[in-house]
């Protein structure tokens, strides 16, 4: 990736996937299960930037919900194969547990909105961690500020163009203070102008983020996957058919 410095090369990983394997519980009774991954193999440095693209239904999802822990646990299905997030197991532990490490945003962000203003929506999760109001005070200004929403935190969400919406959803996950920012085509659905706000937000997040932020991008456009990755990852039938600068 090129950000690995001299005397760090023992630090673990911050994502580690050997032999992953997983298929999709039976969509009826006596039927197959539904392979999706089929002996996945990656390492991603801390502080790495990579992308995964591949076609679609290929498992690039499935492979983002398997870093939280989300995959197998809630969704049950064939699992074989080791995944570890900071040399934490994911069949090992909880996915709450695991979602403080790993924040994933999704493609639709308003189908996680439910609160009356944009601050309390990044305040949320910051308040399920029982922070002390200052910080979650200064946590919710420092993400907005990232993302370029500060003069919106008293708007509804409910009110935000898509791109504005996406923006909050990726300010209330980097709150939260993951080790590692998984974004699950962030742009997908969003008009030419929501797009280019996000891209700015992720712009944001390599000069303003935590230093050390690990951040995973499915995307499919290889411009934006030019303009911000360390590595791609290439998705092909369940495999990675290639990964390299």
């Amino acid at each position: 990736s090129g950000r690995v410095r001299s005397g760090e090369s023992s630090r673990l990983p911050a994502i580690s996937i050997r032999n992953l394997h997983y298929a999709y519980p039976p969509p009826l009774a006596g039927a197959p299960p539904m392979p999706v991954l089929r002996g996945i193999d990656l390492e991603v440095e801390e502080g790495e930037f990579i992308s995964i693209m591949g076609p679609t239904g290929v498992g690039k999802t499935t492979l983002c919900l398997a870093l939280n822990g989300a995959v197998p646990q809630s969704t049950g299905g064939f699992f074989r194969g080791k995944v570890t997030v900071g040399g934490l197991d994911t069949t090992q532990h909880a996915v709450p547990l695991l979602a403080t490490r790993v924040g994933i945003v999704f493609q639709d962000p308003e189908s996680q909105f439910f609160n009356m203003t944009v601050a309390d929506e990044v305040a949320f999760g910051l308040e399920t961690l029982g922070l002390p109001p200052a910080e979650i005070r200064q946590r919710i200004a420092w993400a907005l500020d990232v993302v370029q929403m500060a003069d919106l935190r008293d708007r509804s969400p409910f009110q935000l163009s898509g791109g504005q919406k996406q923006r909050v959803a990726i300010a209330a996950i980097l709150a939260m203070r993951p080790a590692i920012l998984v974004l699950d085509e962030p742009t997908t659905g969003l008009d030419p102008l929501g797009k280019a706000e996000v891209l700015h937000a992720i712009r944001a997040l390599k000069e303003k983020g935590q230093e050390r932020l690990t951040i995973v991008l499915v995307e499919q456009d290889a411009e934006v996957i030019a303009e911000f990755s360390d590595r791609v990852a290439v998705l092909h039938e369940g495999r990675i058919a290639i990964v390299d600068t």
